[in-house]
């Protein structure tokens, strides 16, 4: 293994120098004192978004290789990326991540097979038979070029409707049916790699409670059809305003088949409403309690059940939330800043995963 350019108690102590010499935010933003690494102290895998061009940022790598124990493909194993003109599959960034993870001691977590948003242009232009068959080659060559290195696979991903009201139409959809084409893809995948842990994932299930208990009725469904649904992802996009015991609630409603359940994709936004008044530093503590609401509700799951907890992103500026048309230039999702300093949602899951 690699060895790192630090040791983890030297990568937190500069972590912390930098607070010092730095412009310090409020008080509220920075924690002061040690925190122990993530993956020390949890008892199953805590994984990080990655995309290659943090490999290239050595206080991006620290950090992820001090606190993380998995890393996630932020984008470059989707579809998007890995399928190419006339069905040519290009692997050169995902290949990359899974050695970033081989060499920093971290397992590998598959995102994503089968998405109502992609695909969608070389898959329309196909018949029906060689749609089949070319659906069926992607998840198989894909999941095969890591099998042994993936311990588990987001199969299908987003397939409950925005509002929940039912299964979203795609063209996945189109071919095979709202629950066929679930099926289908867990089948398929199962044979492709029959030890990896086979997830279905969505968001806002603790946001919205019809999406919520729209998914839950759907792996129900699916379970009683044979699907060979292995684990349940909620992907935990959750703004600091969520209602108190609300991801508690549905996180618990999710333990009702016994499957492991991954905390996917989790960041804490700070919301984004003009009409929001709420100070700042309270804002930072609603952020905080919230998270620890996320981690202890997963910790009470039994632990058969904890598959992984993944924060979807590192430092403020690595977020999906501060790019592009979402970036309102002021939302502080992620457990570090934009500097790399530790914030209180980290102390907040350290303290939850070592209880």
């Amino acid at each position: 293994m690699t060895q790192p350019l630090f040791s983890r108690r030297a990568l937190l102590a500069s972590t912390l120098a930098l607070a010092a010499c730095d412009g310090r935010p409020a008080a509220s933003q920075v924690v002061e004192g040690p925190i122990r690494p993530l993956r020390d102290v949890a008892s199953f895998p805590v994984g990080v978004a990655a995309m290659t061009d943090h490999f290239r940022d050595p206080q991006w790598t620290e950090l992820a290789s001090a606190h993380f124990s998995q890393l996630t493909p932020e984008w470059e194993m989707k579809m998007e990326y890995i399928l190419g003109p006339g069905g040519r599959l290009r692997f050169a960034a995902p290949d990359a991540i899974a050695d970033f993870a081989d060499q920093h001691g971290m397992s590998l977590f598959g995102h994503a097979l089968i998405w109502y948003s992609q695909g969608r242009a070389y898959f329309e232009g196909l018949d029906e038979t060689r749609f089949a068959a070319e659906h069926d080659r992607y998840i198989r060559e894909v999941m095969g070029r890591y099998r042994g290195r993936v311990t588990g696979w987001d199969v299908v991903n987003e397939a409950v409707a925005e509002d929940g009201n039912g299964l979203r139409d795609c063209h996945w959809s189109a071919r095979f049916g709202q629950d066929g084409y679930i099926r289908r893809a867990f089948e398929v995948a199962a044979e492709a790699d029959p030890d990896a842990v086979l997830f279905i994932n969505d968001y806002n299930l603790e946001h919205n409670p019809r999406k919520g208990s729209t998914f839950l009725r759907m792996v129900e469904r699916l379970l009683g059809q044979g699907a060979p649904i292995g684990g349940l992802g909620t992907q935990s996009h959750i703004d600091y305003d969520i209602e108190p015991g609300r991801t508690t609630a549905f996180i618990n409603e999710m333990a009702q088949f016994g499957l492991p359940i991954h905390v996917s994709e989790l960041d804490m936004s700070m919301g984004r409403s003009r009409t929001d008044l709420t100070r700042i530093e309270r804002r930072r503590e609603l952020q905080t309690e919230r998270v620890r609401e996320v981690a202890e509700a997963f910790m009470a799951l039994p632990e058969r059940q904890r598959f992984a907890f993944t924060v979807w992103g590192l430092r403020d500026r690595d977020s999906v939330l501060r790019r592009g048309d979402w970036d309102d230039g002021r939302d502080e999702p992620l457990l570090f800043d934009w500097l790399g300093r530790p914030k209180p949602m980290l102390k907040a899951l350290e303290q939850a995963f070592a209880a």
